[in-house]
């Protein structure tokens, strides 16, 4: 008796033993957003100090447990907010945008970057909009006020999770700042 391999057993193993590569998809830019999401507005850059506290209290409202970023933080000429943040996906990082009216109701998000290779159905504007005029009183919570997408729910969470986490920011540390600066 001769042994012949089975090429099918061959392409199983490579196929299994070839690495699976999840590409970062980039949507829009920073810059993009911003004109998506607060357009014919001047933005100025307000970046802001995230202190322990501040830090703790923005866990406790929202769950998400990576270090917010006080850096990307841009008020409109109307007292409006654009603020870029991360949460991570499944394995990965999704940074996203979120736009605030000047009560702290959100108008609208964009998904910055998607590096997963699959929940990318977080980027269709129907899910997203989930979240317009949800504020920090809000339960904005998955499966409660947001509905979850099958075979995203990891993605669904967290990013639900963070856009809390905004809101929250919003109401504890940028709706006491004084009015909209001059645009330059």
């Amino acid at each position: 008796m001769n042994w012949k391999p089975n090429p099918f057993l061959i392409i199983g193993l490579v196929a299994v033993s070839a690495p699976i590569v999840a590409h970062a998809k980039i949507y829009v830019s920073v810059e993009q957003a911003q004109k998506i999401l607060i357009p014919n507005k001047p933005l100025v850059k307000n970046p802001i100090i995230i202190t322990d506290e501040l830090q703790d209290k923005m866990r406790s409202a929202s769950g998400v447990r990576q270090t917010f970023q006080g850096d990307r933080i841009w008020r409109a000429a109307d007292g409006g907010w654009f603020i870029v943040d991360e949460v991570v996906g499944k394995h990965e990082m999704i940074t996203y945008a979120v736009a605030l009216s000047p009560s702290g109701a959100v108008t609208g998000i964009e998904i910055l970057e998607y590096v997963e290779s699959y929940g990318y159905e977080v980027a269709e504007a129907q899910w997203r909009n989930q979240f317009v005029g949800k504020t920090a009183s809000d339960p904005i919570k998955l499966n409660q006020d947001i509905q979850n997408i099958g075979g995203a729910t990891l993605s669904c969470k967290h990013l639900t999770d963070g856009v809390k986490r905004v809101a929250v920011l919003y109401d504890i540390a940028l709706k006491n700042q004084s009015q909209a600066p001059k645009a330059k």
